[in-house]
C-alpha cells in the first residue's frame, strides 16, 4: 500500500499552455502497473488542450468551476463534486469559467499517461 499527500507531488505546467498545471500523484513510480491518477489545475480563464486519444478517462471535478466541450463543441457546465467519463477517441477538453482555479482527478490507463497526459490539440 502507498499513501502519499499530493502536496508532497511536483507540479508542472502543460506544454504549450502554461494555464494547465499537472500532478502524477499515483502511478508507475508508485507500483501502479495498470492505472494513474493525475490532478489538473487550470487557471481562470485557461483551458486544457481540445483533443482526442485511443483510451478513456475518468474525471472528478474537485474545486471552482469550468465547462467540459464535447466534439459537437456543446458546453456542458462543470463544478466541485461532478463526475465526467470520456470514452475513447471522444474529442474534447476542460475549460475554466471560473474566478478560481479548475481543479480535477483524471484516472486514465498506464498506457494514457505513457503517451502523454495531455495530447496536443486547438484551444476552442
Amino acid at each position: 500500500m502507498k499513501i502519499k499527500k499530493r502536496s508532497d507531488v511536483p507540479s508542472w505546467e502543460t506544454p504549450g499552455y502554461p494555464a494547465v498545471g499537472k500532478q502524477v500523484v499515483l502511478g508507475p513510480e508508485d507500483g501502479s502497473q495498470e492505472i494513474v491518477l493525475r490532478y489538473f489545475t487550470v487557471a481562470t480563464g485557461g483551458s486544457t488542450p481540445y483533443h482526442s486519444h485511443d483510451f478513456p478517462h475518468l474525471v472528478k471535478i474537485e474545486r471552482g468551476r469550468g465547462v467540459a466541450v464535447d466534439a459537437e463543441m456543446e458546453e456542458e457546465a462543470l463544478s466541485a463534486g461532478d463526475y465526467v467519463y470520456v470514452p475513447s477517441g471522444e474529442v474534447h477538453c476542460f475549460k475554466n469559467t471560473g474566478t478560481d482555479a479548475l481543479e480535477f482527478i483524471c484516472i486514465v490507463p498506464l498506457r494514457g499517461e505513457q503517451a502523454g497526459s495531455v495530447a496536443s490539440g486547438v484551444t476552442p
